[in-house]
Order: structure tokens, then C-alpha cells, then sequence
């Protein structure tokens, strides 16, 4: 074994401790996928990230990010909680103001804003219209009714979200969903306008293959293809601001901007835990 810095980010919180947190595994070019997967499984957390060195010179650095049993070609919060990982591990990105990451979906920008960062929407691996089977399966996992569902669509854009639109916030902080052991791959994303200070309330459901139905916090990957949805069907236009964690006691809340023909996906970040892990 070998000590590799370390850190513990909460991302997308309002306060420290409010968002959702990722580990974060600095100069991992020595450990095996064998070895990413078991540390991540130990960290019991959504994903763990492995830094690395690129391998474009447009990039400041590679990361590989996993699950607690699958490797992610892109994910969202872990996508900004890397980032401040590295920055506050001394990491200084080629271009001021913009941190390049590499990963499996390619290369990520990063906006640097103070304690704030906010990633580049990636393009989306599959979108437009859900299969009505689709839906229902979503909608039986959830335990809501079809025809609450304004509209669905694929949200993909690494992790396979399927996305459901309901006809207002409170009918997505109603969603009592089914908690057993799902057989498959279940990936769902949930929702509505209006809500409090943010423009639409968000929540976000997966399984792990087999297992049981867990609710995550705050998914930046979802809001991502989300926003790229609901501004084009013209439900939306950025700037807006979506909530999510609400149902869970956090505050997570993920900005939407507009820029340079893109949409940005940003939040606060804090460093909780900074050390050393021997792995």
C-alpha cells in the first residue's frame, strides 16, 4: 500500500454539509480498477473519484469515476467535487478560471467562481421520447399514476436517466417510491415546476443492479440532462435555479446559466475531510 492525498467534498449544498458528498483519491495512477471499485465500495458513498494524470495535454487531469459497483463515464457532483478536490490540493488548471477535466464522456470544462464551480452540459448519449413501457415501469417503481406524468424523456448523458415530468413541485416532494429490491438497472428522475426559491424541484432514484432503490441528494448529472430538456421544449430558460435533497433534510440547490453555447451546472463545493488514505 501506498498514502495518496485525500479528500471528502460536499457539492451543491447551500451550507456546508447540506449538499451531497464524494471522495476523492489524488495521484491514483498506481491502483488497478480492482482496486478503485473496493475503495469506493468502502466509502459507502454515491461515487468515488481516482485522479490521474491526462492523457491529452488539453486536459489538467483524468478521472475514472465509480460507483459503489460500476465505473461512470460521467457524473455530475463528482464531476465539481474533483475539481475542488484538486484545486485544494494544489492542482493550478492551464487556462485561468476554467479547470479541463478528462473523463470516459471526454473532455469536461469546469468554471472556477469562488467556492462556486459549474461543468459544461455534456452532450446527451440518447434523448427525446421514453418508451410508454418505459414509463410505466418508472411510474410502478415510483408509485405514481401514468397520466400524472406531464411528459417524459431520455435523460442520458452517461448514467441512463430516465426522465418524468409531474405537473408541479409538491406532486414530486409526494413521491412515496417502492424501496425493495428492484431486478435491473433502475435509473429514474423526477421533475416539477415552481417550489420555493428554485424554479423546479428535483429527485432522482436508482438501484444497484438487483438491489434496493435508493434516493441520491443531489444529481448533478440528471439536472444537467434535465435543463438541456426542459429549455429546449421551452418550459424553462436559463438562468434558473432547481432544488433538490429537499425530501432527504438537505438544501441542495444546482444553478443553471447560459454561455458560450452551452448550459452550466454549478453549486457551491466544500473540502469536509482533507488527509491521507493508504491504498
Amino acid at each position: 500500500m501506498s498514502a495518496h492525498e485525500f479528500r471528502q467534498v460536499d457539492v451543491f449544498g447551500v451550507d456546508p454539509y447540506t449538499g451531497n458528498p464524494v471522495a476523492v483519491v489524488l495521484g491514483a495512477d498506481d491502483l488497478d480498477t480492482d482496486q478503485m471499485a473496493r475503495i469506493s465500495a468502502w466509502t459507502n458513498l454515491s461515487e468515488c473519484t481516482f485522479v490521474l494524470e491526462p492523457s491529452t495535454s488539453e486536459a489538467d487531469y483524468r478521472v475514472r469515476i465509480f460507483s459503489l459497483t460500476n465505473e461512470l463515464p460521467f457524473a455530475g457532483h463528482p464531476t465539481l467535487g474533483t475539481a475542488r478536490a484538486w484545486l485544494d490540493a494544489g492542482g493550478v488548471p492551464q487556462r485561468e478560471g476554467t479547470v479541463t477535466q478528462e473523463c470516459g464522456a471526454g473532455l469536461v470544462p469546469v468554471r472556477i467562481d469562488g467556492e462556486s464551480l459549474a461543468f459544461g452540459a455534456p452532450e446527451r448519449r440518447r434523448s427525446g421520447p421514453v418508451d410508454p413501457a418505459d414509463v410505466e415501469s418508472a411510474c410502478r417503481v415510483l408509485r405514481i399514476d401514468p397520466s400524472d406524468v406531464v411528459d417524459a424523456a431520455w435523460c442520458d448523458n452517461g448514467p441512463p436517466w430516465v426522465g418524468l415530468l409531474l405537473d408541479s413541485a409538491d406532486a414530486v416532494l409526494a413521491v412515496r417510491p417502492e424501496l425493495s429490491p428492484q431486478r435491473g438497472l433502475v435509473m429514474v428522475g423526477v421533475a416539477g415546476l415552481g417550489g420555493g426559491d428554485g424554479d423546479v424541484e428535483v429527485r432522482t432514484f436508482f438501484n444497484d443492479t438487483d438491489g434496493p432503490l435508493r434516493e441520491d441528494p443531489i444529481t448533478g448529472s440528471f439536472n444537467a440532462a434535465l435543463a438541456q430538456w426542459l429549455t429546449e421544449s421551452g418550459r424553462l430558460a436559463a438562468p434558473f435555479l432547481a432544488r433538490q435533497g429537499t425530501a432527504l433534510g438537505r438544501l441542495g440547490r444546482v444553478a443553471v446559466a447560459e454561455g458560450d453555447g452551452a448550459l452550466w451546472i454549478g453549486g457551491r463545493t466544500h473540502v469536509a475531510v482533507a488527509g491521507r488514505i493508504d491504498a
